[in-house]
């Protein structure tokens, strides 16, 4: 998508500090939107991002909350729209596996975290920003997966796939609801190379992963961020209720 695209929009990234938030938001801020910057632990990463944001002449501001508390998640979005004065793109970006467990082991206390994580936080902060985004006219929703979703979550992953397999069909289900004045997504990258995975995966599974991909590597989280932008953008307005994947050809439908 070229520079000023999406001039004069205001776009909400949840998880905007580190790896494909941080490059969703800067995508955007490139293209001419004004960004907001969600982080909860990752401040001084969502300030740097917002430092290259604004050192090209973007805009953007940053929001702290804790997206597992309701009241924070509303408040994220009322804050972001005073400052903004309107939202026509969310990007349901934030979450996180938090650990591995087996389905079997799973403490009760862990399965509910990664479904308020990853689930209830994308539920509550979507359902502030509707008003919004039909006042926009042209709204947009993208929600971010995980290839766990098809893969069903090995090697301890699975409460994380079972939160996002909710929140692809909460995709489908908004692509119903909101149209036509809001169009919804959802991507579903496959592994790409962020500190997600230098958390959760070792280097010899990584390089395992980059064998098993036809393309021969892992993904990049710019890589991630253009097809979000893609989605975020007119070119996409025929586009609602989809899933793009972006795994190099990992796993094929």
């Amino acid at each position: 998508m070229t520079q000023g695209t999406l001039h004069g929009r205001a776009a909400l990234v949840t998880g905007a500090g580190v790896g494909i938030g941080r490059a969703v938001a800067e995508a955007l801020a490139r293209a001419g939107a004004l960004v907001g910057l969600h982080y909860h632990a990752s401040a001084g990463g969502a300030r740097e991002t917002l430092a290259g944001i604004e050192v090209r002449g973007g805009r953007g501001v940053l929001l702290p909350a804790d997206l597992a508390d309701a009241d924070q998640a509303r408040r994220l979005v009322d804050d972001f729209v005073q400052h903004a004065g309107r939202l026509d793109v969310l990007v349901n970006n934030a979450g996180s596996p938090l650990r591995r467990a087996r389905i079997e082991d799973c403490p009760l206390e862990l399965w509910q975290q990664v479904l308020a994580v990853n689930l209830t936080s994308a539920f509550l902060v979507t359902q502030r920003a509707v008003p919004h985004l039909r006042a926009s006219g042209n709204g947009s929703v993208i929600n971010n997966l995980t290839l766990s979703v098809q893969t069903g979550g090995a090697n301890g992953a699975g409460p994380y796939a079972v939160a996002k397999g909710g929140l692809q069909v909460m995709t489908r289900t908004l692509a119903r609801e909101l149209a036509p004045a809001v169009r919804t997504n959802a991507i579903m990258p496959g592994v790409i190379e962020t500190r997600h995975h230098e958390v959760f995966s070792t280097p010899e599974r990584m390089q395992q992963y980059r064998q098993e991909t036809p393309l021969g590597r892992n993904g990049l989280a710019e890589e991630v961020a253009a097809v979000v932008l893609f989605l975020a953008g007119d070119a996409a307005r025929f586009v609602n209720g989809a899933l793009i994947d972006i795994n190099g050809g990992r796993f094929l439908r």
